[in-house]
Formats: structure tokens, C-alpha cells, sequence
């Protein structure tokens, strides 16, 4: 390093939390980076892979799994039914 650059007031990893948290990193092929040259195109080319297959399959169309219930709210599920029966 040459004399002149100073980090001694410099914090180590000070943006790297918050890359993990927004984005996933994928290295594409050269080949591929070639046909798809914005995240965009990417994206939308994997929707639409994804929408055929769920399709294929007869699976939901929505991405990501659906959201799950708290156990509060799933105990008071259960307990409305047997109250009904």
C-alpha cells in the first residue's frame, strides 16, 4: 500500500451487513450473462420458468411458500371449530 492512503479512521466490513440483506448474489456463466445483461431480464425470465413448472405441476402460482399461522392464531382456529361441533 502506498504511504499516502490513511484507513486508520476506516471501519472493516461497514457495508457488508447490509448487502446481505438485500441482495442474493449469483454468478452467471459468460454464455449466459451474454443473453441476459440486466437483473431484470433474469427475473423475469425465472418467473416465467417458474410459472410454467408450478403450472405443470398444479401448484400455486404465487412465489415463496404461503405464510404460516402463529400458534395463537391456530389454537383459536381449532378451538371456534370444536365450539361449532
Amino acid at each position: 500500500m502506498r504511504t499516502e492512503y490513511d484507513f486508520s479512521g476506516g471501519v472493516r466490513g461497514k457495508y457488508a451487513g447490509r448487502l446481505e440483506q438485500v441482495r442474493n448474489v449469483v454468478v452467471l456463466d459468460p454464455d449466459v450473462a451474454r443473453v441476459f445483461r440486466t437483473s431484470a431480464a433474469v427475473n423475469a425470465a425465472l418467473r416465467s420458468h417458474l410459472g410454467k413448472t408450478t403450472a405443470s405441476r398444479g401448484l400455486s402460482h404465487r412465489l415463496g411458500s404461503p405464510k404460516r399461522r402463529s400458534k395463537s392464531a391456530r389454537m383459536k382456529k381449532r378451538q371456534s371449530k370444536l365450539r361449532e361441533a
